[in-house]
């Protein structure tokens, strides 16, 4: 339960999310270009830093956004996602403040989509049922929950459906097809391809088979694909695109805010060249 200084709106303050997360998507295939979809830790490099990054982020083009909840054991991510997260369980990040923070950027303006990225365990520490009530509270768009094997996601599917959210499922390439289509059928907001077997983390190239899951998916579902997993440069987003409708990028933006003395400015820079061959603006 969140602490009692935690004064949450009563109701949802902006529309359901899973209507916003299709309005983005909608606005980018408009605009000819992917959906830029930048994922950052909550609470790194600092609590105030990540709140800096993830607004700079909204600012320049930035069409929906992956808040990362820490977690000791990130069973999916690679090194440097966790190196990142265990600086920021040692800020003292929990899910009470990714909540508050959620909320904070609300309150400062920013606009575009957001998910949640977080394991399962501290979620049900803190109660499945009022987490999901409290991140649509907070203006939370959706949620991201990588070790929930889609057997066990329905009781919080129902959740997220009553509060308006949609939960994102991730889809490895090594996964049959008749269980992509089961996880399609009740699927919603978009589809998170995994664009190589294994955890995430920055890759110099894909292998040719990415193209052929890309097309395979596309072939069964409507709903919009973003494809994360190793994206780090404006060539490889070219090449995914327009077989991908988004792109997630997540290590190379940490390592460029690892190195930055400012890490806003870092940030922005970082999406700015990223979507350059597609002249994506604010």
């Amino acid at each position: 339960m969140p602490p009692p200084h935690l004064a949450f709106p009563e109701q949802r303050e902006i529309p359901p999310g899973r209507e916003r997360i299709a309005a983005a998507f909608a606005q980018a295939r408009a605009a000819q270009r992917p959906a830029f979809i930048p994922y950052f830790p909550l609470g790194y490099p600092t609590l105030a830093d990540s709140l800096a990054v993830i607004k700079a982020l909204a600012q320049v083009g930035a069409d929906l956004i992956e808040l990362g909840i820490p977690f000791s054991d990130p069973l999916a991510d690679g090194p440097t996602i966790q190196q990142a997260t265990q600086v920021a369980l040692a800020q003292g990040m929990n899910v009470p403040k990714a909540l508050e923070m959620a909320w904070a950027l609300r309150r400062q303006g920013v606009t575009q989509p957001c998910l949640f990225m977080g394991y399962l365990n501290p979620l049900l520490a803190y109660g499945l049922e009022t987490f999901v009530r409290d991140a649509s509270r907070v203006g939370v768009d959706g949620l991201i929950v990588p070790d929930l094997p889609f057997e066990e996601a329905t009781y919080l599917r129902h959740m997220c459906r009553e509060q308006g959210l949609a939960l994102i499922p991730l889809i490895p390439p090594n996964l049959p097809l008749e269980r992509i289509t089961q996880i399609a059928q009740e699927a919603e907001g978009f589809l998170y391809l995994v664009s190589v077997t294994g955890v995430t983390g920055v890759r110099d190239s894909f292998p040719e088979e990415t193209e052929t899951f890309i097309r395979c998916v596309r072939q069964i579902t409507h709903l919009p694909l973003a494809i994360g997993f190793g994206i780090a440069s404006p060539q490889q987003v070219r090449a995914l695109y327009p077989l991908a409708d988004g792109v997630i990028v997540g290590s190379a933006l940490i390592r460029v805010v690892a190195q930055a003395s400012e890490p806003a400015e870092a940030a922005a820079v970082f999406l700015r060249a990223l979507g350059q061959p597609f002249a994506v603006s604010p």
